[in-house]
This record gives structure tokens, C-alpha cells and sequence, in this order.
């Protein structure tokens, strides 16, 4: 990156609350050395940007300065609006309806020449056409609530549907939330069951959140709750075509512990699950490219649907 565009990331980082920097650690952030980073900090006080200092902890921005936020270059605003394009593309409407609302906002700020680029940029960059044009928007449930919930580490209370069962009021935990495919996913402990369970937000109703504090005594495992195992799993094991594995790798809804190359252009790949059912027909998008080796019992599964089909 340019100078220019070094001190304005420099200043943004300043302003940033918690700890101070220190010169190497800045250098070593933006990939300069110390000399650079200190004929910076003589442009910005040219400029009068109050850049402070303090022997121990290092340099900081005087409190409560702030700088414009929507400083962006043309890269940077090109990202944006691809990420944005990105979240209209789902069929939560509610995330859709926000998307817009942030991208009408950034117009009305903008200089003439980036609202144009950015006009350009949202009219013809499509980010995942076939679910942006294809699929009916519908409510993805509360997750601006939820985090919330989780920022604080409040205890949230609903009504929750399962797809099977009766409706019942949970109380849990909330640790995290995660949206995979085409809807949102919150992870907690529940105090119903004891242990860690995984909601759909659009089968909640009636969330509030509660003035009771959760006590969590280390840090959230974020990729331990997400690829959790329980005593349900089974281990499976396919052969899969070198050609289908990074399509594979990438949407796979567990955790590959064991992969191993064969021959003909062939991976093994070993993972663990506990729904056959769903995993049966998720495999079957591969076709012909993927070979399932084990369980039997998924075996069998996958011919009784293949018959299903050609009935």
C-alpha cells in the first residue's frame, strides 16, 4: 500500500480501544520498517492528529478523538460492496433488508465518483445467482438479538419447535452463532437437557433475553463446539475423485480427522456424524466421484434411496 493510505490505516488503528503499540509491532503489522512507521507519526502530527505516547505501553490516540469512518479507497469499498452482495444473496430477508439499508446508507455519504463505482459494482457484480434469483426470502429468525445476548453473556429464554416433538420453553446459554447454507444456528448449553445443543433460530418464538448473568470460566472453543462429537456419531469413511475434494473439504458439515491419498487420483477421507439420514443425501450430491466404504448400515441407506429415485 501507499503512504497515503498506510497513515490513514494507521490512524484508524490508533483509535482502536485497548493496549497501546509499541513501533516494532506496528512495522511489523504494516510490513515497514521502524523509520517508516516514525516518518509517519511526524506526517500525522503535521496534519495535527493527536498521536500519543507513553514509554511503557506505547502509542495511542488521544481519548476521544475520531476520524471519519468512511474513508474508503476504491479496493476497499469494491470489498464492501462484494461482502454485501454477499449477505443479499441469502434467503433470510431480514439479513437482505439490513444488506440494502447499509448500502443506502454508504451511497448518501460518498463523493460523487466512488457513489458512481459504487452504483457499478452493485448492479453488476452477482454473488451466488442461483440463490439470490432462485430462492424464496423467508424469516431467518433473531440473530441480532441473540448476539446481543452473547456480547453481554445474558441467558436468553424462548419457545423452540423441533422438527419433530412438541413445543417446549428453553432457557440456555448462548455461546455462539453460526450460519451455514441457508440458515442461522445458535450454539449454547441448554438447561433443560444440561449439555450443549445446537437451535435453529427459525424454529424460536417469543426470545427475550434475561437479566441472568452466565458464568463461563474460560475462553469460548469456538471450533470445539461447532465440530463437537457426542455418543450418537458413527464414523464414515468415503473414497472420493481428487477433482470433487475441495468442494468436498469446503461444505463437508463435520470435521475430517483422517484423510489418506490412493491411488488413481483417489483421497480417503474419515470423518464422524450422527444423522445417516441427512448425510446420505448430502453424499449424493457427488455422484459417481465418491465411493462410500463405511458404515454398511450407510451402504444400505444409500441403496434404498437410489431405488426410491428410479421408482
Amino acid at each position: 500500500m501507499n503512504s497515503s493510505e498506510r497513515r490513514l490505516k494507521l490512524m484508524l488503528l490508533l483509535q482502536q480501544p485497548g493496549e497501546k503499540l509499541t513501533v516494532d509491532q506496528i512495522a511489523e503489522k504494516f510490513g515497514v520498517s521502524r523509520r517508516t512507521i516514525f516518518r509517519d507519526f511526524n506526517a500525522l502530527q503535521e496534519i495535527n492528529v493527536p498521536v500519543t505516547w507513553d514509554k511503557y505501553a506505547g502509542y495511542g490516540m488521544m481519548k476521544g478523538y475520531k476520524i471519519p469512518p468512511l474513508m474508503f479507497t476504491s479496493k476497499e469499498l469494491a470489498t464492501v460492496m462484494v461482502g454485501l452482495n454477499f449477505v443479499k444473496s441469502q434467503i433470510d430477508n431480514g439479513l437482505v433488508e439490513d444488506a440494502e439499508g447499509v448500502e443506502l446508507k454508504i451511497k448518501n455519504v460518498l463523493p460523487l465518483e466512488l457513489r458512481d463505482f459504487m452504483a457499478s459494482l452493485s448492479s453488476r457484480t452477482v454473488v451466488d445467482p442461483y440463490q439470490k434469483y432462485g430462492a424464496i426470502k423467508r424469516d431467518g429468525g433473531d440473530w441480532y438479538l441473540l448476539s446481543s445476548a452473547i456480547s453481554q453473556e445474558l441467558r436468553v429464554e424462548f419457545k423452540y419447535e423441533p422438527a419433530k416433538g412438541e413445543i417446549k420453553t428453553r432457557k440456555v446459554d448462548p455461546y455462539i452463532l453460526v450460519f451455514f447454507e441457508d440458515h442461522w444456528n445458535m450454539i449454547g448449553k441448554s438447561h433443560l437437557r444440561g449439555d450443549i445443543r445446537n437451535f435453529r433460530l427459525e424454529r424460536m418464538s417469543e426470545v427475550r433475553i434475561l437479566e441472568e448473568k452466565i458464568a463461563q470460566k474460560e475462553k469460548i472453543d469456538v471450533e470445539g463446539l461447532i465440530f463437537r462429537s457426542d455418543e450418537r456419531e458413527q464414523k464414515i469413511v468415503v473414497i472420493l475423485d481428487d477433482a470433487a475434494v475441495n468442494r468436498f473439504k469446503g461444505n463437508l458439515p463435520a470435521k475430517i480427522f483422517r484423510e489418506k491419498r490412493e491411488k488413481f487420483k483417489k483421497i480417503r477421507i474419515e470423518f464422524y456424524f450422527d444423522n445417516l439420514d441427512f448425510i446420505n443425501e448430502w453424499l449424493l450430491q457427488f455422484g459417481a466421484s465418491l465411493k462410500i466404504e463405511e458404515p454398511e448400515e450407510l451402504k444400505s441407506k444409500r441403496k434404498e434411496l437410489l431405488g426410491k429415485m428410479l421408482e
